[in-house]
């Protein structure tokens, strides 16, 4: 099988889909895997090393397609890029199906099966190819360490000559992967850290990492969780009261992170201006939620937004390109996992039709448009 792997870096994109030890290991499978120039420099993977792993450099995403059977990207590569795959090629990336339908209608128009990587289901056997959780898990992670630096005051409680520091107070919002890797930052950095989730769940995946969780516990809270272990969209009525839960508990919080994303839909607004105006001056809002509209009212993509009140609310996109080495490399395995469930006994690019992954992440098959959630079907 021959692999291409585009330089998807630009804007606030800095990973890369292969690194040179994923491309080692898919040459030493007998694959010829070529990277487009300057692939991977954002994460600090250089052309020399791809080439020192067997790979040949092409020197632009267009020539490095040419030919290719399975093409791996970040994002998809563009629409213009499709026309120049070859019909009943595959290409992998997080390209946001729901809400851009059109990438999936160029595949389908080219002939190119398309993989949604957030589309791949959440099971046991998947979980190793589940890009979403391991690039969410390093922005919890990050959430809290750039949230520290913005704050500008201790973490851990400090008992020195001088006096006592009080440690910061940390309040999680959302305990999902990230959520939950936030809950474990702030700890390790000496928080006092809270949480809270919608999901029954949650709870006691939050005690176990040491934080006290914070939340409306009635009838509606215990069914507050689908099958695929995403929160459910919440009443009217127990969105108010939770929200005046919220209120009287993070006026006394110093840090707030904001991780609450429902698949296909607006983020579910948590915190408002009356909230934000009963905040101290210096404390911090990190929203993971901005791309989609953001948790946070009038929190902003790509800025850091000042209130009058002196709160700083942190809109920064793309976290996992904040760290793009390693979500790199944590992108890459999970591909590697997935290329087998479209690789042949004879090392050809084949993919299982009858693989429940396949079939719930592939978009496109043989010129047609097939996912049910862009079929309607549903």
């Amino acid at each position: 099988m021959k692999i291409a792997v585009l330089k998807d870096a630009g804007g606030d994109e800095a990973r890369v889909a292969a690194t040179p030890d994923t491309v080692k290991g898919y040459v030493s499978s007998g694959h010829s895997v070529t990277v487009t120039k300057g692939a991977g420099s954002a994460a600090d993977f250089a052309d020399t090393e791809y080439k020192e792993a067997g790979a040949s450099i092409a020197t632009s995403n267009k020539t490095a397609v040419k030919g290719a059977d399975l093409v791996l990207s970040i994002t998809g590569g563009t629409q213009t890029l499709l026309k120049d795959l070859k019909k009943g090629a595959g290409i992998t990336g997080l390209v946001n199906p729901t809400d851009n339908p059109n990438y999936a209608k160029a595949c389908a128009k080219a002939g190119v099966t398309a993989y949604a990587l957030e589309y791949i289901p959440r099971i046991s056997r998947a979980q190793s190819m589940d890009v979403l959780s391991s690039q969410s898990n390093l922005s919890g992670y990050r959430s809290v360490v750039e949230g520290a630096s913005i704050y500008g005051r201790a973490f851990p409680m400090m008992m020195t000559a001088a006096g006592t520091v009080a440690p910061a107070k940390v309040f999680i919002m959302g305990a999902g992967v990230a959520g939950l890797q936030a809950i474990a930052t702030a700890r390790r950095l000496g928080a006092v850290t809270t949480a809270t989730d919608v999901r029954p769940a949650a709870k006691e995946q939050v005690a176990s990492l040491g934080a006290k969780f914070i939340a409306v516990e009635n009838d509606e809270f215990k069914e507050a969780e689908t099958a695929g272990g995403y929160a459910k969209q919440m009443s009217a009525e127990y969105q108010k009261l939770q929200a005046e839960l919220t209120a009287s508990h993070i006026s006394k919080q110093d840090i707030v992170v904001t991780t609450a994303l429902i698949p296909g839909r607006p983020a579910p607004k948590l915190i408002d201006k009356k909230m934000l105006a009963s905040m101290r001056p210096g404390s911090v809002i990190v929203d993971l939620a901005v791309e989609r509209g953001g948790n946070c009212e009038g929190a902003k993509a790509g800025e850091i937004v000042t209130t009058k009140n002196g709160v700083k609310i942190v809109g920064y996109l793309n976290w996992p390109s904040r760290m793009a080495s390693d979500a790199s490399n944590m992108f890459a395995r999970n591909l590697k996992n997935l290329l087998p469930l479209v690789t042949g006994e004879d090392g050809s690019y084949q993919p299982d039709w009858d693989d429940e992954i396949i079939q719930g992440c592939a978009l496109t098959r043989d010129g047609q448009v097939v996912h049910p959630r862009l079929t309607g079907e549903a």
